[in-house]
């Protein structure tokens, strides 16, 4: 059993999508980080970075925080969404490490400076959504004539989906990225991301990519 610290962000629900992929008994643990919950002792001794997601796998007594580790713990634990040869594991955590230093950093300050404050600083608006559309033309290119990420549905495509999920804070129109907007719907038609994403509570429909 996993139990599972998260709330209604693309990091939370990365790991989310996946315990759903996995099909693994979890129990969510809702940590509002609007009303600074995760500064919580309690979950201090378990996320000492006071960051979601974080979980605990009850079989072992291992706590653990970070959702790119997250992923590659639970990967190798159940043995899906990782592959076993040597090259394209790399190739898989090469992606998931794009998500974690680029992707996400990146897209995070878009959402601040584009959809939460915008009009108070120009040159952070340029800045990121710049460098916000270059991240999309990277994994646009990286799907040319392919349906997932590397090879077959990883870790990577889950970590990678939820942040496209908000394409709309980007002020992204998907058509421009036609192999980005094809793999994101191709994700959106499965039952677990759809489920992943409402964890641990409905925030609304998903957007559909058109």
């Amino acid at each position: 059993m996993i139990d599972l610290y998260t709330w209604t962000t693309p990091n939370g629900r990365k790991v989310s999508i996946m315990l759903e992929e996995l099909g693994v008994d979890y129990t969510v643990h809702a940590v509002n980080i609007g009303q600074d919950e995760q500064k919580s002792p309690e979950f201090l001794a378990i996320s000492p970075n006071n960051k979601i997601p974080a979980i605990v796998d009850r079989e072992t007594g291992l706590k653990l925080m970070e959702s790119g580790a997250i992923m590659i713990y639970l990967a190798d634990k159940f043995g899906k969404f990782m592959p076993k040869e040597a090259e394209a594991r790399a190739k898989t955590i090469e992606w998931l490490m794009w998500q974690m230093g680029g992707l996400g950093p990146m897209l995070g300050q878009a959402h601040h400076f584009l959809h939460f404050n915008p009009g108070k600083a120009e040159y952070a608006e340029d800045r990121f959504g710049t460098e916000t559309r270059r991240l999309y033309r990277v994994l646009d290119k990286q799907l040319e004539g392919k349906d997932y990420i590397v090879g077959d549905y990883s870790i990577a495509d889950m970590a990678c989906w939820p942040w496209i999920s908000r394409y709309e804070w980007q002020q992204i129109d998907l058509s421009d990225f036609p192999n980005v907007k094809a793999w994101y719907q191709r994700l959106l038609a499965r039952p677990a991301v759809q489920k992943g994403y409402h964890v641990p509570k409905k925030m609304g429909e998903i957007p559909t990519g058109d």
